[in-house]
């Protein structure tokens, strides 16, 4: 199944971090609220908000997953990456429509996985950006080649080849499924069900808040058990209008 692409690399245009929140760059098109179902007008305009899920760090490396939404609909999905400790930030995959990014897994310097679905109505047509080079370049991965509303509830990769993976399918038959890859996660088949509970790793070290005051969420850094602002993202970063 192939995924729409919203938008160009924008990895030309580093964002770069002053102090202050970041404002990630939203220009709303004619394509972009017709294919979200967007009444949006000058009277009565469609404020669009970022929404940070998950932050990885591999090294100096920084990976912070998301979307775009207005409070109706899903625009893009969202992946941020920096390569010096926050300092400027970069979009290395180009955003999906109607698509939101969330965990994160890397297993060493190299191989990275990121899991996605298609957010409009009920998540669908789950997906992996997979990474060979150190998020350098992504390569998008269908789980399912039909449509199925569904989505990754879970997943572990214990080598550059074999990993798993629980998918949430209750509202296309009301169960989870288990599947399993053996190839870097190019292709899945069904296993039988495994605990995948002691798989899971929290993310060490790192966490996404938001912070009120700001409007924002901050990407922070556990140091001398304190927590320690590194980046931050504006919430609120356009209006389209008709």
């Amino acid at each position: 199944m192939l995924l729409v692409f919203a938008g160009l690399l924008r990895a030309q245009t580093p964002l770069e971090n002053s102090g202050k929140p970041m404002r990630v760059v939203y220009e709303c098109t004619a394509a972009d609220t017709q294919a979200a179902g967007l009444g949006c007008s000058e009277e009565d305009p469609c404020p669009v908000y970022l929404e940070l899920s998950n932050v990885e760090a591999v090294g100096a490396k920084l990976f912070v997953t998301g979307n775009l939404h207005t409070p109706m609909a899903t625009l893009d999905s969202i992946l941020l990456a920096s390569d010096d400790e926050g300092k400027t930030w970069t979009e290395p995959h180009a955003r999906l429509r109607s698509s939101g990014v969330d965990q994160i897994q890397f297993i060493d310097a190299q191989y990275g996985w990121i899991s996605g679905a298609n957010l409009q109505g009920a998540p669908r047509d789950p997906f992996f950006l997979i990474t060979t080079d150190g998020g350098k370049t992504w390569r998008e991965r269908s789980i399912f080649e039909e449509t199925r509303v569904a989505a990754i509830e879970h997943f572990s990769f214990a080598s550059p080849t074999d990993g798993e993976l629980v998918i949430d399918a209750r509202l296309d038959n009301g169960k989870r499924e288990n599947y399993a890859t053996h190839d870097g996660g190019a292709t899945w088949s069904a296993v039988q069900p495994f605990d995948h509970t002691e798989k899971l790793k929290p993310v060490g070290g790192w966490r996404i808040r938001v912070d009120a005051a700001t409007h924002s969420y901050l990407i922070e850094k556990s140091e001398n058990n304190r927590w320690q602002k590194v980046s931050g993202f504006l919430v609120n970063i356009a209006s389209c209008k008709e």
